[in-house]
């Protein structure tokens, strides 16, 4: 049996060293023993022996250093054998750590999620006191943590680069981590708990009382997030059993206090007798009913003639028609045209709008990207799309793409395979489906462009085919 003793502070490299140099020698996992120093020996070890000569060379996948340094950071029993156990087998079977289901692996990466939790733990919870002397040029601070693991070198370097403004100090029960004059080092010297209490622990437990949501309280979700181990260590704990006791009280006092409002229904009755007045354009730059009127530049209404027989929906404005303030003035609306003229529909005879009235779009560098409209802006903005279909009175509806049908027909979906088709509205008027220019435009080569473009083309044909039908039988 061959006994490696390792250190406090470096565990990981000698652990390393002395592994690299047992597996290279064919050292058999089960004779080898690891043990921390101080450490109680077992009835089995023997002392520290020189280290044998190499027989190979050991190589292991990139991933695995950074797995073992975790490994020999949990306190778990077993954890070094194991360490040292997937090393002898890697070099054998590289690609080992890929294969989830092997217990060794299963049993490491569960323990290096320990590791890594207890470092998130660690992050969040420690608390710094200021304990800069009077007249010194650099602030210092000093904390206390308790650890579940061997953790402190693993995240030194975090605190190091997260605090490089000041010096620090971090207590655990076993290591002081020190940052001072920007240099970083440890310290393997056994502590007590530290009183940190300081005049600022008040003014912080005023604020985290009046911040504290009763209304959102959910305890597991609390605990499993700031553990009750942690509560010694910090200041608001003491209050957390008090406010979460009175947490039922204050949610009743806050909805007896809350005002009465309206029905869903009223409000929207109310929102229309508010609003609603004979020009619907003047009346949709007002608009507010969703948040797209926050970031556009204007809202844009229809236009046409206000007794067109047949009623053109896309979309929503596009950045050149946000701008411009008029529907169709972009590539799509330019596109539509010219198809709508080929195929002998007359776009000018027609009232063409869109579903939503807003320009939805992320900010990319100097560019605006269009974003499509979800299913509840499109339902606010169905109120103004009733108005215009009033207005107009159109015989017939055209939806151009999914969301021009998800506001007419209540259906978005399956737009390729419904084209062609007239469906009955949501208006009670027929609804020509058919895909929106804008996807002509999005085509990955030309010969799928050619193909969206011949359909487009043969829908709108067949829409002037319907109208000039219609302009017969009225006579």
């Amino acid at each position: 049996m061959h006994t490696v003793t390792l250190p406090r502070l470096g565990t990981f490299e000698v652990w390393r060293d002395a592994a690299r140099a047992l597996a290279a020698a064919g050292t058999p996992p089960e004779q080898c023993s690891w043990q921390m120093e101080g450490a109680a020996a077992s009835l089995f070890d023997t002392p520290d022996a020189p280290l044998p000569p190499a027989k190979r060379s050991v190589n292991v996948p990139k991933a695995f250093p950074q797995l073992a340094k975790q490994l020999c950071a949990s306190r778990a029993a077993g954890a070094f054998d194991l360490a040292y156990r997937l090393l002898v087998r890697l070099s054998d079977a590289p690609r080992l750590l890929s294969n989830r289901a092997d217990p060794d692996v299963a049993q490491a990466e569960a323990l290096a999620k320990n590791i890594r939790r207890d470092m998130h733990k660690m992050k969040a919870f420690v608390r710094f006191r200021d304990v800069t002397p009077e007249g010194a040029n650099r602030r210092q601070f000093l904390s206390w943590f308790e650890p579940d693991h061997r953790i402190e070198q693993l995240i030194g370097g975090f605190f190091m680069r997260r605090f490089g403004d000041m010096d620090w100090v971090i207590v655990t029960p076993e290591i002081t981590t020190r940052f001072e004059g920007g240099k970083l080092s440890f310290e393997a010297v056994e502590s007590a708990r530290l009183d940190l209490s300081d005049e600022t622990e008040e003014l912080w437990k005023t604020y985290y009382a009046n911040i504290f949501n009763p209304a959102r309280l959910k305890i597991k979700a609390m605990q499993s997030e700031m553990p009750k181990k942690y509560w010694k260590n910090l200041p608001e704990a003491t209050l957390i059993p008090g406010l979460i006791a009175q947490a039922e009280a204050k949610v009743a006092a806050m909805q007896e206090a809350a005002p009465t409002l309206p029905p869903i229904r009223a409000g929207r009755v109310l929102d229309r007798l508010h609003t609603e007045s004979g020009d619907i354009d003047a009346d949709l730059q007002g608009c507010a009913r969703c948040p797209l009127a926050g970031p556009a530049t204007q809202a844009v209404p229809g236009e046409g003639p206000m007794d067109a027989r047949l009623m053109i929906v896309g979309e929503q404005p596009g950045d050149q028609e946000d701008l411009a303030g008029r529907p169709f003035v972009g590539p799509a609306g330019q596109l539509f045209d010219q198809i709508a003229g080929e195929a002998g529909l007359d776009r000018h005879a027609a009232y063409v709008t869109n579903a939503v009235k807003h320009f939805k779009y992320t900010v990319r560098g100097k560019r605006r990207i269009h974003q499509n409209p979800n299913a509840d802006e499109v339902s606010h903005c169905r109120w103004w799309l009733d108005r215009e279909i009033a207005q107009v009175q159109p015989v017939m509806l055209v939806a151009l793409g999914a969301t021009a049908a998800l506001a007419l027909t209540g259906n978005g979906k399956n737009i390729t395979a419904r084209r062609g088709r007239v469906e009955k509205g949501l208006a009670g008027l027929p609804v020509f489906i058919t895909v929106h220019p804008s996807a002509v435009l999005r085509q990955p080569d030309e010969t799928s462009r050619k193909a969206l473009r011949g359909a487009l083309h043969a829908d709108l044909a067949e829409v002037s085919k319907m109208m000039a039908q219609v302009a017969v039988a009225s006579g």
